[in-house]
């Protein structure tokens, strides 16, 4: 139930036909809340800026699908970043113009993350029940690819506590925003620490895992990445899941090349750690296969002008691009790629591309897109149907598409409840020694974990059709 619901106002010169019409063409311009969407259909992926957070502060960035569409009076949009909520658009004739009226709903999640925005202490309720972190991406850019994280993980809590929970007890979720910022990271990190968390689970950015594992290293708390990233943490409260760098280019790179018909890669990514760990593994791995290194290219998170790193590519005679951009940046890079041509010239193989950035993109604009993980939301395993049947049940048919760098979150949490469960106990250290051994049948398939820093799964080299992908290949 919303907690309160704010208004919004804006006009534009031009009658409500007209304005209806143009909705979702104009982001970045700074009308009608810089909203973007190709198609103004249900179901059609929405982002827009909305002013709730007070006239002084930068507005809110909403990431939802259009629920309903009463032309040209009217849009609903149903959302999940950075809380779950309901947007509704009006617009109406004033004058020679149309006023458009922004009415959003706030529940108690979405107030507590605007005051904690704005540097409020938030009064949080300390229990009697163990509670488990989650720090992933509710605000900027990887605030795409983490749409369906915190839903994957209450999901998985509801089966862990249907299952007795933690010595009789229900265990509870305490879910921090890194803004994917690692400096946001460290500091809700600590709140999770001061709430109780003894396990807290980490699916962002590699670079706010370093920061937060760094930050929190005399404290007893164990530390689990859970999507894709580069290894290297040390520690015995530190565990890395996911899929690695060498392990995908491995697999990926020779039918890339088949499929462009060329040998010559162009890498190009954002200035963090992971992208300069797979761009490394790519050095190392392409030449082996064949490959031929003829640019690279680095840009800030939060980056929107990609033509500088387009035209470089163009350039550069490229046959293939390794894209290691994450969340809204892949999604921009790639609409203006696909503006400026450059899918007509080579393939793109994007190791952290996922559904949720898809839907993003749009179709057209993911024509010669490929990617390669160990999970994709079609998979045929029986634990996925049953795991995708009770996510849509539970969060509806607008919710965002499943994807490795969400489910992993899934799997984390039920790797950690059979560590608690093998262990008899949720001390840290305890359960990390349990959490680094093991076989685990997950919604994937088969996961296994050697002792040391190596993950086994099964990848899946995949092309997008659309906003789908599709398998082409696995080993």
């Amino acid at each position: 139930m919303p907690v309160l619901t704010v208004t919004a106002k804006e006009y534009v010169e031009a009658p409500p036909a007209v304005t209806f019409g143009l909705f979702g063409a104009g982001a970045g311009s700074g009308w009608i809340f810089d909203a973007l969407c190709d198609r103004v259909t249900p179901g059609a992926a929405v982002t827009l800026r909305a002013p709730l957070d007070g006239p002084a502060a930068e507005p809110v960035e909403i990431l939802g699908r259009i629920g309903a569409v009463i032309p040209p009076s009217r849009i609903e949009i149903v959302h999940v970043q950075p809380w779950r909520g309901r947007i509704v658009l009006r617009f109406a004739a004033r004058g020679g113009g149309t006023r458009v009226s922004l009415q959003a709903e706030i529940d108690r999640d979405g107030l507590e993350w605007l005051m904690r925005r704005r540097g409020h202490q938030v009064r949080e309720q300390a229990t009697g029940n163990p509670r488990l972190g989650l720090l992933t991406s509710k605000s900027g850019p990887g605030s795409l690819f983490a749409a369906a994280t915190d839903s994957l993980a209450a999901l998985a809590l509801a089966e862990v506590n249907a299952e007795g929970g933690v010595a009789g007890r229900p265990v509870e979720l305490v879910v921090g925003d890194d803004a994917t910022d690692p400096a946001v990271g460290v500091t809700e990190a600590r709140r999770l620490v001061r709430l109780g968390c003894r396990t807290i689970l980490v699916a962002t950015t590699s670079a706010t895992f370093f920061a937060v594992s760094e930050a929190l290293a005399d404290a007893e708390v164990l530390v689990v990445q859970t999507l894709m990233n580069e290894g290297g943490a040390h520690g015995r409260l530190r565990v890395q899941f996911g899929e690695r760098p060498a392990d995908q280019l491995a697999q990926a790179a020779r039918p890339m090349m088949g499929a462009a018909g060329g040998r010559r890669w162009f890498l190009a990514g954002n200035d963090y750690c992971w992208p300069r760990s797979t761009h490394a593994a790519a050095k190392e791995i392409l030449p082996q296969l064949g490959g031929r290194l003829v640019g690279e290219r680095y840009v800030a998170l939060g980056t929107a002008d990609f033509a500088p790193v387009v035209d470089a590519i163009a350039r550069s005679g490229a046959d293939v691009v390794l894209s290691t951009f994450v969340g809204a940046d892949a999604a921009a890079f790639q609409r203006q790629a696909h503006e400026l041509g450059l899918h007509e010239r080579c393939l793109t193989l994007a190791p952290a591309l996922d559904e949720s950035t898809l839907t993003r993109i749009g179709s057209p604009a993911t024509a010669g897109v490929h990617t390669i993980s160990g999970y994709l939301e079609t998979l045929e395993t029986e634990g996925n149907s049953d795991l995708v049947a009770r996510y849509r049940e539970e969060f509806g048919r607008w919710a965002p598409p499943l994807s490795t760098l969400t489910e992993s979150v899934y799997e984390g949490v039920h790797i950690w409840w059979c560590a608690v469960r093998r262990a008899g106990t949720d001390d840290p250290r305890v359960v990390a020694d349990a959490m680094r051994a093991g076989r685990y049948e997950l919604p994937r398939g088969t996961v296994v974990l050697d002792g040391s820093d190596r993950v086994v799964q099964r990848l899946y080299l995949s092309e997008a059709v659309g906003t789908e992908l599709r398998v082409t290949g696995s080993g």
